[in-house]
């Protein structure tokens, strides 16, 4: 089916998921770091001790998301979304008005769990079910919708922050949820899809339906977290630390804002071929190429400190965000079915925030200590290069069970 047939005839469904995926930004990183110089500032707080705090709180809601997770397995999307929607229009409002150290702990947590933890766990786990043989197309299009945000949230931070605040620019986050995302998303997604017979795959090697026990104590999704968690941990950890690398640099918090519309663009790009490359082959195949442009990203930005570096670096984290997303969106339904699809994309959203966690406090801890960041930001890089080659690996493994393994068997008790 060509894209514009396919986006006409499923308009409603991928812009609700865009939408989702668009107002994640408020819990997302990219978005929260950018108000790091202040709450620092206003809380006397070293890059160390912040990073330590942000790492709590983002590990207390990976260890919420396992549970909290399951709702998309038993409620439709537009219940979810009416569930979770309003906790992060609160919690942004919370960090307008906080000056309370455990309330920032509290906010920060509530703001990982219900934006970059529940917002993108349900549109990834609805278009992983209303769409089968059209998966890689319909993640790719929903995925649009973070990069949207990446695109144009920080540069209107920046601005608002400026004549504002930032506190006041946090206000302002939650009013646009409350006013803006909550009801357009329940009007599109009032209605759920159901997969046709047109959108079954034909080529793809399905797996059967794996429930969360099985697939925690399966070694190949322990192997595959190793590169699943890779892009998560290093654009968490240099989008946290960004004020810092712009002072370290010599940048322009402004210029360094608006470069992210250059990654979005390059985003936009790459999300969109890889949507057709997994409909055309499949995600496990795509599965040992997705880290490459994480590592070249690293690579220029740890070796070159010219503005327009940044501007490099960007797009190629584009390209890994718009890779690695829509691949990993599409991945989990070839390897473990989709019965219990929300449970077991709870258990992976769950690892993925515990590992973008871990990046601000150890890198941040790392920095106190004198450690050189550009140095960590190239051993990141040489990080994918090996978890390249074990995701060549991983790849075997999954292929070789999908044909031996039936596609529906027993489903014992998770």
């Amino acid at each position: 089916m060509p894209i514009i047939a396919f986006f006409r005839e499923n308009a409603r469904w991928i812009a609700g998921g865009f939408l989702l995926n668009f107002f994640s930004a408020f819990g997302q990183t990219f978005f929260i770091s950018l108000s790091a110089g202040g709450i620092r500032g206003e809380y006397g707080l070293s890059n160390g001790q912040y990073g330590v705090i942000y790492m709590i709180a983002t590990l207390g809601s990976a260890l919420t998301l396992p549970m909290l997770g399951r709702i998309v397995d038993h409620f439709s999307v537009a219940r979810v979304t009416l569930m979770i929607m309003p906790v992060l229009a609160l919690a942004c409002a919370l960090m307008a008005v906080s000056t309370w150290l455990p309330l920032l702990l509290f906010t920060i947590y509530l703001l990982r769990l219900f934006g970059q933890g529940m917002m993108t766990h349900t549109a990834q786990t609805a278009m992983a079910r209303w769409f089968s043989g059209q998966r890689g197309r319909a993640v790719s299009f929903t995925n649009l919708g973070l990069q949207g945000g990446e695109a144009a949230l920080p540069f209107l931070f920046v601005i608002l922050g400026g004549a504002f605040g930032w506190r006041n620019t946090w206000f302002f986050a939650a009013c646009a949820i409350v006013a803006v995302g909550l009801p357009a998303i329940l009007m599109l997604m009032r209605v759920e899809r159901t997969p046709r017979q047109t959108d079954r795959p034909v080529r793809h090697s399905g797996a059967r339906d794996w429930t969360r026990g099985e697939v925690v104590r399966d070694p190949v999704f322990w192997m595959t977290m190793l590169g699943v968690l890779a892009p998560g941990f290093i654009a968490t950890t240099i989008f946290f630390h960004q004020v810092y690398l712009v002072e370290l640099r010599g940048w322009s918090l402004t210029v360094f804002a608006g470069a992210f519309v250059f990654s979005s663009a390059s985003c936009v790009v790459a999300a969109l071929i890889t949507g057709q490359l997994i409909d055309k082959f499949s995600a496990v195949d795509l599965m040992p190429y997705f880290l490459l442009p994480m590592a070249c990203a690293c690579a220029v930005l740890a070796a070159f400190s010219g503005e327009w570096s940044a501007f490099a670096f960007m797009c190629l984290l584009g390209i890994s965000n718009g890779v690695a997303g829509t691949l990993l969106g599409a991945l989990w339904p070839e390897v473990y079915g989709l019965k219990h699809l929300g449970g077991i994309r709870s258990i992976i959203i769950a690892l993925t925030v515990f590992g973008t966690a871990m990046g601000p406090g150890i890198t941040g801890y790392l920095i106190d200590f004198g450690v050189y960041y550009p140095f960590q930001i190239a051993a990141m890089g040489v990080y994918c290069l090996l978890a390249t080659g074990l995701m060549a690996l991983v790849r075997q493994r999954i292929v070789a069970r999908n044909a031996t393994e039936p596609a529906h068997g027993v489903d014992p008790a998770a």
